[in-house]
């Protein structure tokens, strides 16, 4: 409970959920009012949700420099102000009648920007807050409020869409973002890290040394490996999925909400639980079961059959699993992340692992829309399943499996 009485941490454990619970709603409604507005094909929809990933490619490398270069409080409430401007004028282009399915690209791809360098701030910041003994407590903590804000910005958006329709639910998100920034602003602690003057005259070298702690790490990098491979084929079920409950299977916008509220109750449970299957199994462990359990939750989607009653069982039990074993496999993982590597160096860690692990979702998003068009979208959602479940093998094949622990604390120098 050590955490409660940090009063800074709290602040941004508040502004953190506030934005979730936002962005839960946007999740809902964004691709709705492709699907359900502009009739968005599967060829279209993949390309939207590589859109938003795609920054991850294009600017996170040197995000991560420019981020270990200056104070993270600032960059966090810099782009949660840019993404409430960008969100906010959907529905400004609604009621215009003017929206297009390259306005939502514009969007999404901007969006996907300013997310880009909120997310890495976001994990390099958090150790400036907490003991390095309390990243797990802080990260438990933050991951099981995101996932209670999320369940009700995922089960309030399907029926809010149909009240106000969906452009009107992102205006929402977009003022979460604001209230978010309200709280950030409030954080009193001064940031005061080391930085290397030489490496502020090449941002190149900053960047190398990125890749290096990747490449140079086994640790680092077969849970890098890992987590790319897993994105890159959720990726690839994720933008056809939602053409697939509302087309094939016939799920309306309320349940669809539900459906993915289902997934933030298997995150709180998972968040709450991580701790515990941490002391019982060991840190290796719960990292290899988790890839393990997720792969075969994503099996129960193509899979999905029968009467209205099996497939929506189908449906939740994949979302909840899928919510579960996010949470038991991302918590151990950034923790020690977070632990075996040096302040100095969080902005450009965070970076290179998102680099290459979000930087494989448009990849996998495009590849999903392609197949979708050619073999349907059944045949391509096993394709992702299947592909989901092999990303265990990396962690398992590696010293992570062996781990019952957390190494030492880097130490700065």
């Amino acid at each position: 409970m050590t955490l409660w009485r940090n009063g800074d941490f709290c602040k941004f454990w508040a502004a953190q959920t506030i934005s979730v619970g936002g962005s839960g709603m946007t999740q809902v409604a964004l691709p709705l009012t492709a699907v359900l507005i502009l009739q968005a094909s599967p060829a279209q929809m993949g390309l939207l949700g590589a859109l938003e990933f795609v920054p991850f490619i294009l600017v996170s490398l040197f995000a991560g420099v420019w981020i270990d270069r200056l104070p993270r409080r600032p960059i966090l409430m810099g782009t949660n102000i840019g993404r409430a401007l960008l969100l906010g004028s959907i529905p400004l282009v609604i009621t215009l009648g003017v929206l297009r399915i390259e306005y939502l690209y514009t969007i999404v791809f901007l969006t996907g920007v300013l997310t880009v360098f909120f997310d890495v701030s976001y994990q390099a910041f958090l150790p400036s807050l907490v003991k390095p003994e309390q990243l797990v407590e802080g990260n438990s903590k933050i991951q099981a409020s995101n996932s209670i804000a999320q369940m009700a910005g995922h089960s309030l958006a399907g029926g809010l869409v149909e009240l106000i329709t969906a452009p009107f639910v992102i205006l929402l998100d977009a003022i979460s973002f604001l209230f978010s920034t309200l709280f950030l602003y409030r954080i009193r602690m001064v940031e005061s890290f080391p930085v290397n003057r030489g490496q502020r005259r090449n941002i190149w070298q900053g960047i190398l040394e990125g890749l290096q702690l990747i490449l140079r790490n086994p640790l680092l990098f077969s849970i890098t490996g890992s987590t790319s491979t897993d994105n890159f084929f959720y990726s690839m079920m994720m933008s056809v999925y939602l053409i697939y409950l509302t087309r094939d299977l016939g799920i309306n916008p309320s349940i669809f909400g539900l459906i993915l509220g289902i997934t933030s109750v298997g995150s709180l449970v998972g968040a709450l639980l991580v701790n515990r299957l941490l002391r019982r199994w060991g840190l290796g462990a719960t990292i290899v079961g988790s890839q393990i359990i997720g792969g075969l939750g994503f099996l129960l989607i193509p899979v999905a059959n029968g009467s209205p009653f099996i497939i929506i069982l189908f449906l939740v039990t994949a979302s909840f699993l899928t919510g579960l074993t996010n949470m038991t496999y991302n918590i151990p993982q950034v923790s020690l992340r977070q632990t075996i590597v040096p302040i100095r160096l969080q902005g450009r860690l965070n970076a290179t692992v998102r680099f290459i692990v979000w930087g494989t979702m448009p990849l996998g998003s495009l590849m999903g829309g392609f197949l979708g068009e050619i073999i349907g979208l059944r045949p391509t959602l096993f394709v992702g399943a299947i592909g989901a479940l092999l990303a265990f093998l990396w962690v398992f094949l590696s010293p992570v499996r062996t781990l019952s622990t957390y190494p030492a604390a880097a130490v700065e120098s």
